[in-house]
Protein backbone atom coordinates (compact mmCIF):
# COMPACT_ATOMS: atom_id res chain seq x y z
CA UNK A 1 0.00 0.00 0.00
CA UNK A 2 2.37 2.42 0.78
CA UNK A 3 3.85 2.00 -2.47
CA UNK A 4 0.89 3.19 -4.07
CA UNK A 5 0.79 6.07 -1.91
CA UNK A 6 4.49 6.97 -2.85
CA UNK A 7 3.57 6.72 -6.92
CA UNK A 8 0.15 9.27 -6.48
CA UNK A 9 2.56 11.71 -4.42
CA UNK A 10 4.97 11.34 -7.51
CA UNK A 11 2.55 11.53 -9.94
CA UNK A 12 0.89 14.22 -7.92
CA UNK A 13 3.96 16.23 -7.70
CA UNK A 14 5.19 16.30 -11.23
CA UNK A 15 1.75 17.16 -11.98
CA UNK A 16 1.75 19.81 -10.05
CA UNK A 17 4.88 20.77 -10.81
CA UNK A 18 4.26 21.02 -14.14
CA UNK A 19 1.14 23.64 -13.69
CA UNK A 20 3.05 26.07 -11.04
CA UNK A 21 6.38 25.70 -13.09
CA UNK A 22 4.36 27.65 -15.93
CA UNK A 23 3.67 30.91 -13.62
CA UNK A 24 6.57 30.79 -11.55
CA UNK A 25 9.70 28.25 -12.13
CA UNK A 26 11.18 28.88 -8.70
CA UNK A 27 8.17 27.10 -7.13
CA UNK A 28 8.26 24.38 -9.24
CA UNK A 29 11.13 23.63 -8.11
CA UNK A 30 10.96 24.12 -4.60
CA UNK A 31 7.46 21.90 -4.74
CA UNK A 32 9.59 19.22 -6.35
CA UNK A 33 12.37 19.19 -3.99
CA UNK A 34 9.69 18.94 -0.92
CA UNK A 35 8.10 15.52 -2.65
CA UNK A 36 11.66 14.19 -3.42
CA UNK A 37 12.47 14.79 0.24
CA UNK A 38 9.30 13.03 1.46
CA UNK A 39 9.56 9.99 -1.15
CA UNK A 40 13.30 9.85 -0.33
CA UNK A 41 11.91 9.92 3.60
CA UNK A 42 9.67 7.20 3.10
CA UNK A 43 12.47 4.97 1.34
CA UNK A 44 14.36 5.64 4.46
CA UNK A 45 11.80 4.11 6.30
CA UNK A 46 11.92 0.91 4.54
CA UNK A 47 16.19 1.21 4.77
CA UNK A 48 15.45 1.04 8.60
CA UNK A 49 13.29 -1.94 8.17
CA UNK A 50 15.60 -3.68 6.28
CA UNK A 51 18.99 -3.33 8.05
CA UNK A 52 17.04 -4.70 11.24
CA UNK A 53 16.44 -7.99 9.07
CA UNK A 54 19.43 -7.73 7.97
CA UNK A 55 21.12 -7.51 10.85
CA UNK A 56 19.23 -9.78 12.93
CA UNK A 57 20.50 -12.35 10.13
CA UNK A 58 24.34 -11.30 10.61
CA UNK A 59 23.84 -11.61 14.04
CA UNK A 60 23.60 -15.34 13.34
CA UNK A 61 26.80 -15.17 11.11
CA UNK A 62 30.32 -15.40 12.81
CA UNK A 63 32.39 -11.87 12.40
CA UNK A 64 29.99 -10.66 10.16
CA UNK A 65 28.83 -7.45 12.18
CA UNK A 66 31.69 -5.22 10.67
CA UNK A 67 31.07 -6.14 7.03
CA UNK A 68 26.93 -5.59 7.34
CA UNK A 69 27.98 -2.15 8.90
CA UNK A 70 30.36 -1.25 6.16
CA UNK A 71 27.94 -2.63 3.60
CA UNK A 72 25.13 -0.60 4.77
CA UNK A 73 27.30 3.04 5.37
CA UNK A 74 27.87 2.22 1.42
CA UNK A 75 24.25 1.96 0.51
CA UNK A 76 23.46 5.22 2.29
CA UNK A 77 26.04 6.82 1.20
CA UNK A 78 25.21 6.45 -2.09
CA UNK A 79 21.85 6.92 -2.20
CA UNK A 80 21.98 9.86 0.02
CA UNK A 81 24.68 11.51 -3.24
CA UNK A 82 22.16 10.27 -5.91
CA UNK A 83 19.21 11.92 -4.02
CA UNK A 84 21.57 14.58 -4.11
CA UNK A 85 22.93 15.33 -7.22
CA UNK A 86 19.36 14.39 -8.64
CA UNK A 87 17.90 17.45 -6.90
CA UNK A 88 20.74 19.61 -7.45
CA UNK A 89 20.40 18.50 -11.79
CA UNK A 90 16.59 19.17 -11.33
CA UNK A 91 17.26 22.83 -10.45
CA UNK A 92 19.64 23.18 -13.09
CA UNK A 93 23.48 22.64 -11.25
CA UNK A 94 24.70 20.26 -13.12
CA UNK A 95 27.97 20.71 -12.32
CA UNK A 96 27.29 21.14 -8.52
CA UNK A 97 25.40 17.49 -9.10
CA UNK A 98 28.89 16.42 -10.82
CA UNK A 99 30.99 16.94 -7.54
CA UNK A 100 28.02 15.67 -5.20
CA UNK A 101 28.96 12.18 -7.21
CA UNK A 102 32.41 12.65 -7.29
CA UNK A 103 32.24 13.29 -3.15
CA UNK A 104 30.22 10.04 -3.01
CA UNK A 105 32.35 7.87 -4.83
CA UNK A 106 34.86 8.85 -2.87
CA UNK A 107 32.92 8.40 0.34
CA UNK A 108 32.17 5.06 -0.52
CA UNK A 109 35.93 4.00 -1.65
CA UNK A 110 36.68 5.50 1.65
CA UNK A 111 34.38 3.23 3.59
CA UNK A 112 35.12 0.28 1.48
CA UNK A 113 38.72 0.59 2.63
CA UNK A 114 38.77 -1.97 5.61
CA UNK A 115 36.95 -4.96 3.18
CA UNK A 116 39.91 -4.22 0.85
CA UNK A 117 42.70 -4.28 3.71
CA UNK A 118 40.97 -7.39 4.92
CA UNK A 119 41.39 -9.08 1.76
CA UNK A 120 45.11 -7.80 1.22
CA UNK A 121 46.14 -9.23 4.74
CA UNK A 122 43.86 -12.76 3.59
CA UNK A 123 46.32 -12.79 0.17
CA UNK A 124 49.36 -12.08 2.00
CA UNK A 125 48.55 -14.88 4.71
CA UNK A 126 48.36 -17.52 1.97
CA UNK A 127 51.26 -16.45 -0.13
CA UNK A 128 53.40 -16.71 3.41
Amino acid sequence: MDVVRVALLGIVGVLTGLLVKSGKQEYGILLGIAVSVLIFSHAGAYLGQMKEAVSAFGNRLSGSGEYLGILFKVVGITWLSEFCAGLCRDAGFSSIAAQVELFGKTAVLLAGMPVFLSLVETIAGFMS
